[in-house]
């Protein structure tokens, strides 16, 4: 016989599903608000969010208090999670680039070994999506907000090899192949008698 779940349970099982993400402030700004009575001061927040298996998310939020400005960035973060493709669950699959406003940023996949090569709020992004070799360059602006929301820009136009198989009707193995070090097209100038 099912029983139903209680509020305990239904809380208990949010509780285990927020639990798998981690958090990450990346940049807090104090802002003032010149009223009649003098200055009245507020925070905002920005806060990077990912479970380290390919799924992160930011989130913008404000407040009289740190505290509360954190908490809304890290709600409104888990609401705008994006799944990324990554390479052996340690890089990226290919070269992407992102814009942002001012910001522009450069994303290049690397070998094992090579560790998260990017700056300030960018490897924040890359901390919480599990990536562990990667090499990034802002070019643009240097605003954490502009930089963190071109680099999801340039995350959102990864694919993996089987979905780019798939809609070019090719195998993944040429895919893959071509990626290699220009090896697929020395074997096809072998195999034209050149």
């Amino acid at each position: 016989m099912a029983r139903n779940p209680s509020r305990g349970d239904r809380g208990r099982d949010r509780e285990e599903r927020d639990s798998e993400f981690t958090d990450k402030l990346v940049h807090i700004n104090r802002v003032a608000k010149v009223v009649k009575g003098g200055k009245r001061f507020g925070f905002a927040a920005l806060v990077v969010v990912g479970d380290l298996k390919g799924r992160v998310g930011f989130g913008h939020g404000k407040a009289r208090e740190v505290p509360e400005a954190i908490r809304k960035a890290t709600e409104a973060a888990k609401r705008a999670l994006l799944r990324v493709p990554l390479r052996d669950a340690r890089t990226l699959h290919h070269d992407t680039e992102g814009r942002h406003g001012a910001g522009r940023v450069v994303l290049r996949s690397a070998p094992p070994g090579t560790g998260i090569i990017a700056g300030g709020p960018m490897r924040a992004v890359f901390e919480m999506l599990g990536v562990q070799d990667v090499v990034a360059k802002s070019l643009g602006s240097s605003n954490p907000y502009n930089m963190v929301r071109a680099t999801f820009d340039a995350l959102k136009l990864q694919e993996n090899p089987r979905g780019v198989a798939a809609r070019r009707s090719k195998k993944v193995s040429e895919i893959v192949a071509r990626r290699r070090d220009g090896t697929a097209i020395q074997a096809d100038a072998t195999d034209t008698g050149a």
